[in-house]
C-alpha cells in the first residue's frame, strides 16, 4: 500500500473528534482515558499541548523541566486544560490544522491523533471508523519503534494479523483482529486486547 501524506488526515481526525465532543458532559471529561494516567480532558489537552511544540520549543522545555517528560507532559496539559471542558475544547478545535510537531517523523503526529482519539471516545462508548490506510502507515512506523511507547519490544516475537486489512507482521504466537485495536494493544492499551484472539494474546497482555 502507498504511503499517505499524514496532515490531511490529522486535520480531519482531529475535526471529527471535536465534533464527537461537543455534547460531552462533566461526568464524560472526567473519565478515565485508555491511557488511565489521565482523564478525557487531560488526554485532549495533551493532544492540544502537541500541536503547539516545534522542535526547539520541545528541547527547551526538557531542560527546564530537568529532563523529566512526564513532568513536561503535566505542565503542558496543566496550561491546556484552561478553566472548563468548554476551554479545553475551544483550544483544540485552535489547533486543528496545526502542522507543529515535537522532533521526529510526522508518522508520530498521526499516531498521536489516532491513538489519543481512541483514549478519548472508547471510555465514552464513542465508535469511529479510521481510514485503513492511515492505520496500516501508523502500525508500520510503530511496530520498529522503541521510542517512548516501546513497541517493538512489546510486540517481539509474535505475529500480528489484521482481520480488515491486508498487514500482518512477525513470527511467533498469533495475535490477531481488527487493524485499530492492533494498533492500540500495539501501544499499550489492554482494553483493545478484549478484541484480539490467538495464542500470542496472553504473552502479550503481561508485556508492559
Amino acid at each position: 500500500m502507498a504511503r499517505i501524506d499524514p496532515w490531511p488526515v490529522i486535520f480531519s481526525e482531529r475535526k471529527a473528534l471535536a465534533g464527537d465532543l461537543a455534547g460531552i458532559d462533566d461526568d464524560g471529561w472526567r473519565l478515565a482515558s485508555l491511557d488511565t494516567e489521565w482523564t478525557v480532558q487531560d488526554a485532549l489537552a495533551h493532544m492540544t499541548a502537541t500541536a503547539k511544540i516545534t522542535p526547539p520549543l520541545f528541547f527547551a522545555k526538557m531542560l527546564g523541566n530537568g529532563f523529566s517528560f512526564a513532568k513536561m507532559q503535566a505542565k503542558d496539559i496543566a496550561a491546556e486544560r484552561g478553566a472548563s471542558p468548554a476551554e479545553t475544547l475551544t483550544r483544540f478545535q485552535d489547533i486543528a490544522e496545526s502542522t507543529k510537531r515535537p522532533p521526529g517523523p510526522v508518522d508520530t503526529m498521526l499516531g498521536e491523533t489516532i491513538v489519543h482519539s481512541e483514549d478519548i471516545r472508547r471510555p465514552l462508548g464513542i465508535k469511529h471508523d479510521y481510514p485503513v490506510d492511515a492505520l496500516t502507515q501508523v502500525a508500520d512506523f510503530f511496530k520498529g519503534s522503541n521510542l517512548i511507547i516501546g513497541t517493538k519490544r512489546r510486540i517481539d516475537g509474535l505475529a500480528l494479523r489484521a482481520t480488515d486489512a491486508t498487514w500482518s507482521h512477525g513470527t511467533g504466537p498469533e495475535v490477531s483482529g481488527p487493524m485499530l485495536s492492533l494498533v492500540l494493544a500495539m501501544t499499550g492499551r489492554k482494553p483493545a486486547l478484549e478484541d484480539l484472539s490467538g495464542d500470542g494474546v496472553a504473552g502479550l497482555r503481561a508485556r508492559p
